[in-house]
């Protein structure tokens, strides 16, 4: 199956699941289910329900080579593993609030040996929003609307300089993590027009390739952040929008990242504050 065409179906999928996680949302079954430590996340059993269902549905689309937490330590060149997520934003979700996903991403092994995201698929059923992108093929949103789904092609914003800029960022409960995005807000207030801290990153990266934000940035993405990061990646990418570490360099799937993802016209005036 072509990969714009596997985007559209595995959207489907999510956009199915995303209907049972949003109803579990609104009429939860179980109370405790949704009952988050100050600290610690607990984990939801609809998160389970979600990413078995959905790798259920995508094994008969088209398995590829298997899930990416189940491969292999050595794996081959053109080798594909799907990577779902559980919900992303899940703290929103316990909430009640309707900025949270579900994330499902295709990573490819290339010639040296090493993966990288070339399909994408970010579906928050809270918004009525699905972003999805292939590799080469662009990246699109699709709206739900009182008359029916509204595809739209997606691009950055054309905002030039920091100054009246719309910048977001995430942070960790880990106090020394958090610090970290809170010293780069300190620093840069005063030049934005507005700094918003809403969430979740695969929301938040999709939102930059989308021209709703010109960058967001985040330090101390954990490897459990490789399903949200890795699909919201091939949309910021697929828009042609920036998505790098905070020094510049490329994305490593296989341990942590500081990330800042931009519309390419104002990250040299905001890296010197990631420095």
């Amino acid at each position: 199956m072509e990969l714009r065409e596997l985007a559209l179906e595995v959207a489907r999928i999510t956009q199915d699941a995303g209907r049972h996680a949003l109803t579990d949302q609104t009429n939860p079954r179980d109370l405790k289910s949704l009952d988050m430590s100050a600290h610690q996340r607990t984990e939801l059993d609809v998160d389970d329900r979600l990413a078995r269902f959905i790798a259920n549905r995508i094994s008969y689309v088209e398995p590829f080579d298997g899930l990416w937490e189940e491969r292999p330590e050595e794996c081959k060149p053109g080798e594909r593993y799907w990577c779902i997520g559980k919900i992303d934003g899940v703290m929103n979700y316990s909430r009640n609030m309707p900025e949270w996903s579900i994330t499902v991403s295709l990573f490819e092994f290339n010639e040296e040996g090493s993966a990288q995201p070339i399909l994408g698929v970010v579906h928050a059923p809270g918004l009525g929003l699905t972003y999805l992108a292939a590799k080469g093929k662009g990246a699109i949103r699709i709206r739900r609307t009182p008359i029916g789904d509204k595809r739209e092609k997606i691009i950055p914003s054309t905002t030039e300089h920091l100054d009246g800029s719309v910048v977001c960022y995430g942070m960790s409960y880990v106090p020394a993590e958090s610090k970290r995005s809170l010293d780069v807000v300190a620093a840069i207030a005063g030049r934005p027009a507005d700094i918003k801290r809403v969430g979740p990153a695969s929301l938040d990266l999709c939102k930059v390739a989308d021209g709703t934000y010109d960058a967001y940035f985040e330090p101390h993405l954990h490897k459990w952040d490789v399903p949200a990061v890795s699909a919201g990646a091939v949309v910021v990418w697929e828009a042609q929008a920036k998505l790098r570490t905070w020094t510049g360099g490329q994305i490593h799937w296989r341990r942590e990242n500081d990330i800042v993802a931009s519309n390419g016209l104002i990250i040299d005036e905001l890296r010197p504050y990631l420095a």
